[in-house]
């Protein structure tokens, strides 16, 4: 058996020392690299779900345009989840002509909606929604029957026209005593009903 001299003791004892502390940072490091990436990917998750998150979010806000027998016709804006009901009480309410055998109070509303109030026994289709649901509505805009001729129509008719209000209902019926509308463009001369009013009536209004 070979016997080791005291130099090549130490010699053996330090390479010992420098493999163990060699080994030891090794593993330190591949710990910290997995641990790191465990972190990376954590942060890759979180940042992936509020992505998600942000895309499936609704708006906090809708604007739906109400009509016919409500007392302040036209577009209202309405928190996210609000129903028929809402929209109707933020037009004033309904008239006593409004037919509430024909319309769902109830009916959770969305971005872009329609909602036409009809009087009672006024001839009305209903359209079939994309949800399945129904909703009233005018006839075809070419049926005049069912629009309001602005130089013979009552303030309440004219008043349930979107935007107009008594206010504007009052000018239109002052203008016509003295100057008849020759056309539907006409009701432009009444003060307060500029382009962008007129498109929101045009479809609904006649002359003789």
């Amino acid at each position: 058996m070979k016997i080791f001299t005291k130099r090549e003791q130490i010699v053996i004892l330090l390479l010992v020392i420098l493999v163990g502390v060699i080994t030891f940072y090794g593993f330190r490091g591949n710990d910290n690299k997995i641990s790191n990436t465990g972190l990376k990917d954590e942060e890759i998750g979180i940042r992936e779900v509020n992505e998600d998150e942000n895309i499936d979010e609704e708006p906090e806000y809708i604007m739906v345009h109400i009509s016919g027998q409500v007392f302040n016709p036209g577009l209202i804006e309405l928190k996210n989840g609000s129903r028929v009901i809402d929209a109707v009480n933020n037009a004033g309410g309904l008239k006593e002509e409004a037919d509430l055998d024909r319309i769902n109070l109830a009916k959770k509303l969305i971005d872009e909606q329609k909602i036409y109030i009809p009087k009672i026994g006024e001839e009305i289709e209903i359209v079939e929604e994309e949800d399945g649901s129904s909703e009233n509505t005018q006839e075809s805009s070419g049926d005049s029957s069912n629009k309001i001729n602005i130089n013979t129509g009552t303030k309440e008719e004219l008043m349930s026209l979107p935007g107009i209000g008594e206010v504007l209902a009052e000018r239109i019926i002052e203008y016509r005593e003295s100057n008849s509308f020759k056309s539907i463009e006409d009701v432009k001369n009444v003060s307060g009903i500029g382009d962008k009013k007129f498109e929101s009536i045009e479809d609904m209004i006649i002359v003789n």
